[in-house]
């Protein structure tokens, strides 16, 4: 029982769901509504940064900070997908690859953010005076996420769901059936944008500290590979995808297995990440849990439906 409370083991299963937070977040923007976003790792970084300053320089209660931190998030989200309202597939890719490289300049030069010194000193979170360490801040943070995956449930079955995924197969089509295409694209993206700032701000008060590159394209990258490895447009593929590709280098830390050098755990890493995707790419392009078109209930005898 020790062994499986062990802070180091708890640490990984914490970070794990975190990132399966960022993970929802962004197949909720690319596998359900069909906007590739390269810069998610930037909404991550917001809803850190945003916790963290609140937390540190505002001296805010860190519960109330995180609540703050998602809205703010939010907001800028839904400000920054305004691009997506014009651009599409590769461009809209460029566009947010290029917001992301922005956000993560200014963390490493604005004096709010600390510069390239980071942001220290973030308090942990307590409970009735009680500061949740290992297996309280586990207990929290999986309570967040049966939470997201139940919201993230109820929005991709409801008509806002299924307008998203109308998008996602065809906008000019969307757009024909009367769908307010500008409203859902800013939509996704303020929502997808909520869920990183969610997982950012659990991150910072994990931490105590913060430095901008922890927010960096090789995030969006890492993210972006499980999601599509694990299904588009699939909780559980979010699901299976992250817990794969997260837990696997640390399953070579923790064997310490002797054909891998483990100072260049994260070369091979990334490797084992690209040679994944190529294979996923080929055999199965909607991921390994990927949906594959769009799932209309009839409605009376005549069948149909909007979305």
């Amino acid at each position: 029982m020790d062994a499986l409370f062990n802070p180091y083991y708890v640490d990984i299963v914490v970070f794990l769901i975190i990132y399966i937070l960022l993970g929802l977040g962004l197949n909720l923007i690319t596998g359900y509504a069909g906007q590739v976003s390269l810069g998610h790792g930037a909404f991550f970084g917001i809803g850190a940064y945003a916790s963290g300053i609140l937390s540190v320089k505002a001296g805010l209660n860190p519960w109330l900070a995180i609540l703050l931190a998602i809205v703010i998030t939010f907001v800028i989200s839904a400000v920054l997908g305004l691009p997506s309202l014009r651009v599409r597939e590769d461009f809209l890719a460029i566009t947010t690859l290029g917001l992301g490289l922005i956000i993560q300049s200014y963390f490493k030069n604005s004096e709010l953010t600390g510069g390239a010194y980071g942001l220290d000193s973030i308090p942990g979170l307590s409970f009735f005076g009680i500061e949740m360490k290992n297996v309280g801040y586990l207990l929290f943070v999986l309570i967040m996420l049966l939470v997201g995956i139940y919201a993230l449930r109820k929005m991709t079955r409801s008509r806002i769901g299924r307008a998203w995924m109308v998008i996602r197969e065809d906008e000019t089509v969307a757009a024909s059936m009367g769908i307010n295409t500008t409203y859902y694209k800013v939509l996704v993206f303020a929502i997808g944008g909520a869920y990183a700032g969610a997982a950012g701000a659990l991150f910072a008060h994990k931490v105590s500290f913060l430095s901008a590159d922890s927010f960096g394209f090789t995030v969006s990258a890492t993210v972006l590979s499980m999601v599509v490895i694990g299904g588009l447009g699939s909780i559980r593929g979010t699901l299976f995808g992250v817990t794969l590709l997260y837990l696997l280098p640390e399953l070579f830390r923790l064997f310490d297995l002797q054909m891998f050098d483990m100072k260049y755990l994260d070369m091979y890493k990334m490797m084992f990440y690209g040679l994944l995707m190529v294979l996923v790419m080929r055999y199965r392009p909607k991921g390994i849990f990927g949906q594959t078109g769009i799932k209309m209930k009839p409605r009376g005898k005549g069948g149909g439906g909007r979305a």
